[in-house]
């Protein structure tokens, strides 16, 4: 471990050197001819000198600075939508340099409709970028919806009491991905399960994902992989956006957002969402509510200021309140919580986020930068599960401070910095106190190699030290290879390790008679529930084939990933169905994950994605290695939308979910046990929409083909008995769901 924080230290001083070896630079300025002979200047353009691969880009203004080389004087000037030429150069500053329009071909139109999910062709990281126009093909309104359209992530229902929906990637629960808002880390640890519904899906910008562990510049906790969420900015949000959505379940939300300008250099937004269910359902007749009644609300305002090119600062306080009850449908949480006479469910969250953003561009070398990362929260719950009482506490902070330059020319980039995340719990299961804190500082470092268009080298090394556990090392490692200029091929391969917060991130157990067991190696009352952190190393490939075809522009990609875990907090539902047993691996643990995937636009203003995916995830439990339960091995994907020339858009995305292993219930009595394996079946998601100049109206249905898994709650005659059991959830509970929505956008 020693080495590595010596290796990292040693980069620093290395890189350093380097970055001033050289100094004589050659400057100037890029400039575009317009059509009317006027001359503007052209901000990324590409500055290379001829012969080598050294160069530079430009910035907003046209300008560039570039190291000179001896083996030549010659200047190759490239721009998008300008004629590529080649300037001698015989000064060393004061330069300017003039590059010509392309040929417009006037003959004839070629359109393509842009497609709503990208692919960022030059990133070594392989991420895949959500817009607005993706985004709204969802039925509202939050985070955890907001995937339903992507082939690469798998939402399901975490329980048959809570309603709240749990993601997956490369076949893993949703914790071992790294889930951030604007870079920063943000549904972990309590928020792990009912963080996802904190973020309104109107509030969204964008949302970057991508599969494998992530840049070592985000952290260590990356293992399935990252999912950014970019909110909307203070300076390009609306006037005033408003949202309003109802659905047959007598779900109503309200998302309204407004942009204000204050002065040139300082802008400020106020985003607010709430929602309410107090309609109750039950169309299975097991005498459980299908989905919870309550209330959400959540409330953030957030600041840009931008006093000159060099400084920019961002700063935003979010609150949230939750308060929802499930149970049977007789269930009044003011007289029956906690009892034995009638089963039900109480939960209340409290959550406060704050954060800080503060970044620096050197004027006089563009490509110098400074940032400083700053958030914490405080969350706090407070449920009832029957006569199941859990309560939990969270405090955390996060620090990370940036530093970013090239080394001698744009063929190399250097990123380190150092950071440090605090996290206390106090949990309380039943009469049980669970209560520690972890400080973790660290640094890092992760050096990029470009050569051209063709390759990139990322190899990202950092060093974190854990009050409880010590010293522990993550490398990582990206790379890009441009077979051709429309082949990419990929490669990854890293460590991450995670420090759960097992009953938050299996909270729809709490919905069962299950007894709780924890099989320690330690002190369960001052570290991880007595259990070792879980560490793992994840491989990947993947491959995009970008097409034209007919004028029309489409993508085929094939990724192939592998997780093998070196420790992992084992959930047994196997052993006994009335317990839950947690311990630390004894075995092998992996996860192979395989997707194909197809996008093009079929015909005009028709645009098709295709999907194939394949699981195989085995965990040893109790010294056998099976299938992990309540995983689908096959995924069947399909999503269709046609948009008119009169702005009607019309969107369909259909799944087929292959069979998934159940837990063992052998034991219990007949009526009350699973088959073996679940069903497989079809979900059917629509939508139509229509749009205006400042108005969107939207109508659809989730579930169209009305499937429902049969008895999703085991035992639901007994609630207070040995074998009830709600967590057992593999499909839809709800069935059908129509909707209907409208959108105003005052610019």
């Amino acid at each position: 471990m020693a080495r590595s924080i010596l290796l990292i230290f040693m980069s620093f001083s290395l890189w350093s050197t380097i970055a001033h070896a050289q100094k004589n630079q050659v400057s100037g300025t890029v400039l575009g001819l317009e059509d009317d002979d006027s001359k503007s200047p052209i901000p990324g353009a590409t500055v290379v000198w001829k012969g080598t691969t050294i160069g530079a880009l430009t910035d907003e203004n046209g300008k560039f600075k570039l190291e000179k080389v001896e083996e030549t004087d010659e200047l190759i000037i490239s721009a998008f939508q300008f004629v590529t030429d080649t300037f001698t150069i015989s000064q060393s500053i004061g330069n300017q340099f003039v590059l010509s329009r392309t040929v417009t071909l006037k003959e004839f139109e070629v359109s393509s409709k842009e497609q709503s999910t990208k692919i960022d062709y030059m990133n070594p990281i392989k991420v895949e970028k959500m817009g607005e126009d993706e985004l709204m093909k969802a039925a509202c309104c939050n985070l955890s919806e907001s995937f339903e359209t992507s082939p690469s992530v798998d939402v399901s229902f975490s329980d048959a009491v809570t309603g709240t929906r749990q993601i997956e990637m490369l076949g893993l629960a949703g914790p071992n991905t790294q889930i951030m808002r604007e870079n920063m880390p943000n549904v972990r640890g309590l928020s792990a399960l009912y963080g996802l519904t904190f973020t309104p899906g109107t509030w969204i910008k964008s949302i970057q994902l991508n599969k494998g562990t992530g840049s070592v510049v985000n952290g260590y906790e990356s293992i399935a992989g990252q999912i950014n969420t970019e909110l909307r900015k203070p300076e390009s949000t609306h006037r005033l956006y408003l949202n309003l959505y109802a659905n047959e379940g007598s779900r109503f939300e309200a998302n309204a957002h407004s942009g204000i300008r204050i002065t040139d250099s300082l802008s400020t937004a106020i985003l607010v969402h709430a929602k309410t269910n107090q309609n109750r359902f039950d169309r299975n007749d097991d005498n459980f509510l299908d989905m919870p009644v309550g209330e959400l609300y959540t409330v953030a305002n957030r600041w840009k200021y931008r006093p000159n090119e060099a400084w920019v600062m961002q700063a935003g306080i979010k609150g949230t309140m939750k308060e929802s009850t499930s149970g049977q449908e007789s269930f009044n949480r003011s007289e029956h919580k906690g009892g034995e006479s009638v089963w039900g469910m109480a939960l209340d969250i409290k959550r406060l986020d704050g954060w800080y953003k503060l970044g620096y561009i050197n004027p006089n070398r563009k490509q110098q930068s400074i940032a400083l990362q700053l958030s914490g929260a405080i969350h706090e719950q407070r449920s009832y599960f029957g006569k199941r009482r859990y309560d939990a506490d969270q405090k955390s902070g996060y620090a990370n401070f940036i530093y970013q330059d090239f080394l001698g020319n744009t063929n190399h980039k250097l990123r380190a910095g150092a950071s440090l995340m605090y996290d206390y719990y106090d949990e309380v299961l039943n009469d049980r106190i669970y209560e520690r804190e972890e400080i973790i500082p660290g640094v890092y470092s992760e050096y990029t190699f470009t050569q051209s268009d063709q390759l990139s080298l990322v190899f990202g090394l950092r060093a974190d030290h854990h009050n409880q556990f010590g010293f522990f090392a993550t490398p990582r490692f990206h790379s890009r290879w441009a077979i051709t200029d429309k082949t990419i091929l990929r490669a990854s391969a890293g460590r991450g390790q995670r420090h759960p917060a097992i009953f938050a991130e299996h909270n729809g157990l709490l919905a069962s008679n299950r007894e709780f067991v924890i099989e320690t190696d330690g002190d369960p009352d001052n570290t991880l529930y007595g259990l070792k952190p879980e560490v793992a190393w994840n491989y990947g490939l993947s491959l995009t084939q970008d097409f034209t075809l007919d004028y029309r522009d489409g993508y085929f990609s094939v990724d192939l990933y592998r997780t093998d875990f070196i420790n992992q907090i084992v959930v047994d539902f196997d052993r006994s169905p009335q317990q839950a047993v947690f311990y630390n691996l004894d075995g092998k643990s992996y996860s192979n994950s395989f997707q194909a995937l197809a996008s093009y636009e079929v015909v005009r203003r028709l645009s098709a994605k295709i999907a194939y995916r394949f699981f195989d995830v085995k965990t040893t439990y109790s010294g056998e290695l099976r299938q992990k339960p309540l995983v689908a091995r096959h995924r069947a994907f399909l999503n269709l939308e046609y948009e008119t020339p009169s702005l009607w858009s019309f969107d369909a995305t259909v799944n087929r979910i292959g069979q998934k292993r159940l837990p063992i219930t052998s034991s219990n009595p007949q009526e009350y046990q699973l088959d073996e394996k679940s069903s497989s079946y079809w979900t059917v998601n629509t939508q139509i929409s229509k749009t205006w100049k400042d108005f969107d109206f939207y109508v659809g249905a989730e579930n169209l083909l009305n499937y429902r898994q049969p008895n999703p709650i085991l035992a639901s005659d007994e609630p207070f008995g040995d074998y009830f059991d709600a967590s057992m959830v593999w499909g839809p509970v709800f069935g059908r769901i129509a909707y209907i929505g409208f959108r105003y956008k005052l610019k």
